[in-house]
């Protein structure tokens, strides 16, 4: 779990920013269009949310491989951890929603 999210995620968290500000600088949009700064601030909040949960992920692999060893059920604190990453995916994946519509549709505010 930790080690995919390292390799799906990290790379998107470098990668869509260099190529997104690309296509600003080709496209002739601004970096102050409305859309676009929100989107910023969103994709932020997003990965905001990923570093907290790659922590309570690499803490929920230590918990689990622990429990195996040991031939224990998992503790209590293992389930705190999931409720956390839970939680913490809820914003993430709502701001990533957003920043999709943004991208696509463009609004304009009306002032």
């Amino acid at each position: 779990m930790v080690l995919a999210d390292w390799i799906f995620t990290a790379p998107t968290v470098i990668i869509q920013p260099l190529t997104g500000l690309a296509l600003v600088q080709l496209s002739g949009y601004t970096m102050t269009e409305f859309w676009l700064m929100a989107s910023i601030v969103l994709f932020a909040i997003a990965g905001l949310c990923w570093l907290p949960v790659v922590y309570l992920q690499i803490r929920m692999r230590d918990l689990s491989i622990q429990s195996l060893d040991r031939e224990i059920a998992l503790p209590t604190t293992y389930r705190h951890y999931v409720r956390i990453w839970f939680w913490l995916g809820v914003p993430a994946f709502i701001s990533l929603i957003v920043v999709f519509y943004l991208m696509v549709f463009r609004p304009v505010l009306p002032f």
